[in-house]
């Protein structure tokens, strides 16, 4: 195999007593900066929560016996990663008085995995495992031939799978839904009266620990920058990070508003898509828009694949949500410097944005309230926002009720929300709860 899931495995393993990645392994210097990442799978890649170094993960091998394998002409694994990760091994193997274990061989070619890999690798498990050094002479050779549109296999590769069609597959089959298997989903139970502030400190925790972890004690408040010549202010939600702030006011009120509403786009609707604030406005509100990284003005290019920002994001521990969350708690935080703490914050979103706005308010205690317009109700779907292993700890509805005895306003179906009501109440809050209903005869997506 190959990647740091590869070494991971061997590593986790003691019965693993000689690692041979034959596919060899990059960095994240090859992966992330010289975007490397764009011709790779998602198989090559873990969830990299706590920020390791993939050579660290593959020093984990050590002192065991491996051999790191890779080709001179490799687009995905660039000679100057593998030099860098076999340096960094043959040195630690030197700590450990076993240099002698580690090795390396380049073959001459692309990404394939040719005669001359598999002679070098079988030899390297003879010499450790049998003490046996010999050259392997073997006849094995390369068995497809041809170019890659015109391949020809000695044997039919529709006649290697074990189910010959797709219809064939067992109706009980766990491979669609084996992520919810390997690691248990967290069932989070509401809390009961009086042990509200308890239950929401341990779940806090734990999302900080393995889920935004990347975070400061506390998001510091955006800085602005200096204007150039666009509509709205930019800032600077984190250093080299920019969002912008734009007012949705089209006059000056007189006086100090009641409220501070911060909207928030979703990243895949338009950047003015925001009929939905007539739904949540107040007389007395002063609305602005915040586009957090990705959104609006600052949207990058998406394709499938690779979507080379949202993947380097996972590899460096983090998610394009998890900033988006930044971004929000440093814009709210300016807002409130700005109104000198005088007028309330409230964040609010539509759809995805909503939980967004959610989780701003949970890190930021100063966010006065939220308000999520048709939310998803649990990370599950597709809409819902991305933060690494966050259904290992709760789901949004948990979320939701973390933000008692702040006012919070849904609008959707109350039965969907039935947790969050629970929630409230234990925290002595339900006054603080409300629900919006959607009109059963407005039946437009969004409406």
């Amino acid at each position: 195999g190959g990647g740091a899931a590869t070494f991971w495995i061997a590593a986790a393993d003691e019965r693993v007593q000689v690692a041979v990645p034959v596919s060899g392994m990059a960095d994240l210097s090859s992966y992330v900066s010289n975007r490397v990442i764009n011709g790779h799978c998602d198989c090559m890649f873990l969830y990299n929560t706590f920020q390791w170094p993939w050579t660290r993960i593959a020093a984990l091998i050590a002192p065991r016996p491996m051999l790191f394998a890779n080709s001179d002409a490799d687009a995905i694994f660039p000679m100057d990663a593998n030099q860098r990760v076999i340096n960094r091994l043959e040195r630690l193997y030197s700590l450990y008085g076993a240099s002698d274990c580690v090795d390396s061989i380049v073959s001459i070619g692309g990404h394939a995995y040719r005669q001359d890999l598999r002679q070098a690798a079988y030899r390297f498990i003879n010499t450790h495992l049998k003490n046996d050094p010999r050259i392997v002479t073997d006849s094995e050779v390369d068995i497809p031939t041809g170019p890659r549109e015109k391949r020809e296999y000695t044997i039919d590769p529709e006649k290697l799978r074990v189910f010959p069609t797709d219809a064939d597959l067992p109706k009980d089959e766990l491979n669609t839904t084996i992520d919810q298997h390997f690691v248990p989903m967290a069932k989070v139970e509401a809390p009961r009266v009086g042990t509200f502030e308890t239950w929401k400190a341990a779940l806090q925790a734990e999302l900080r620990r393995v889920t935004f972890r990347t975070f400061p004690d506390r998001i510091p408040t955006a800085e602005a920058l200096p204007p150039d010549g666009s509509q709205g202010l930019w800032l600077a939600s984190e250093p080299g990070l920019r969002v912008r702030l734009a007012s949705l006011e089209r006059r000056t009120t007189d006086g100090q508003p009641a409220r501070i509403l911060l909207a928030v786009p979703n990243a895949d609707a338009n950047d003015l898509d925001l009929d939905w604030l007539d739904r949540v406005r107040q007389s007395g509100d002063c609305l602005y828009a915040c586009s957090p990284r990705g959104v609006g003005p600052t949207r990058w290019t998406r394709k499938n694949p690779p979507n080379y920002v949202e993947r380097s994001h996972v590899l460096l521990g983090r998610t394009v949500d998890t900033g988006r969350v930044r971004d929000i708690v440093a814009t709210a935080r300016y807002l409130q410097a700005k109104y000198k703490g005088a007028v309330p914050v409230y964040v609010c979103g539509r759809h995805g944005a909503g939980v967004l706005a959610a989780y701003a308010a949970l890190w930021e205690p100063d966010i006065a309230g939220v308000i999520a317009v048709d939310p998803p109700a649990s990370h599950m779907d597709d809409a819902a926002p991305q933060f690494l292993n966050v259904l290992r700890v709760c789901d949004i509805p948990d979320v939701f009720g973390m933000l008692a005895p702040r006012p919070l306003t849904i609008h959707g179906r109350v039965a969907t929300w039935e947790k969050v009501a629970m929630i409230y109440a234990a925290a002595g809050a339900g006054d603080k709860l409300r629900f919006e209903i959607r009109d059963p005869l407005r039946t437009t997506p969004g409406q």
